[in-house]
């Protein structure tokens, strides 16, 4: 089992990292951040992204989908933003988020790693 100190470090291990967050979605509060640029205020994009997570768990529901989120990708313009819901007894509730810089980071394998820290994350 991780712990949230360890799952922020290893995401920001990622080639690319930008910044790392753990979110509370219901609340949109980061329960930790590691910020790795001045260009990006991750504590600002994780309030801002947990209105999209909130607002596609709602769709889900009232479309009576029997399914979950696996990640939520952002393209941006030098930028990938992952959103990845937490699925796990003890950290339902939260969503992983990272950023990362598109020239030097690699998409496949931060999804992968993702998921990873996902299942060991214990909060």
């Amino acid at each position: 089992m991780t712990n949230m100190d360890v799952a922020l470090k290893d995401m920001m291990l990622l080639d690319g990292a930008i910044g790392a967050a753990i979110v509370d979605y219901g609340s949109g509060m980061p329960l930790g951040v590691v910020n790795g640029t001045k260009a990006l205020d991750i504590e600002l994009a994780a309030a801002g992204n947990t209105e999209l997570i909130r607002a596609k768990v709602r769709t889900i529901e009232q479309l009576g989908m029997n399914d979950s989120i696996e990640d939520v990708l952002i393209t941006l313009g030098s930028q990938y933003h992952i959103l990845r819901p937490t699925h796990g007894r003890k950290t339902r509730g939260l969503f992983l988020y990272l950023a990362l810089d598109r020239d030097s980071g690699n998409l496949a394998f931060a999804r992968h790693r993702l998921k990873a820290i996902e299942e060991d994350l214990e909060v």
